[in-house]
Parts: structure tokens; sequence; C-alpha cells
């Protein structure tokens, strides 16, 4: 469940760059939005990779 609130976390914490780069034209804000991203893709596959081993694990 922790990888699970970072992720969360690290989405919100995207929310506000997001804003300056579509609303207000801020191109920095995007390269912050587009290395979150990244890093939320890999968090995002080690959760999944994570859920599929306590799968496994259980049967």
């Amino acid at each position: 469940m922790e990888k699970f609130n970072e992720l969360k976390s690290l989405l919100e914490g995207l929310e506000s760059d997001a804003d300056k780069f579509f609303n207000k034209g801020n191109s920095a804000a995007g390269t912050r939005v587009r290395k979150g991203l990244q890093e939320l893709k890999n968090l995002s596959q080690d959760l999944r990779l994570k859920i599929q081993e306590a799968k496994n694990a259980g049967k």
C-alpha cells in the first residue's frame, strides 16, 4: 500500500506543473511534468510486479 500512496502523492504533485504548462504556457513546467510522468510509469511498473508476486505467492 505504501507504493500506491507514493503514486498518488506523485500524481498530486504534478498537478500544479501541469496547470502551469497547459494554462500558462510555461515550458519548464512541461519538462517537470514529463519527468514526473516517467517516474510515475516506473513506480506503476514496480507496484504491478509486486502485486503479481503477491498473487502468485498466494496460490
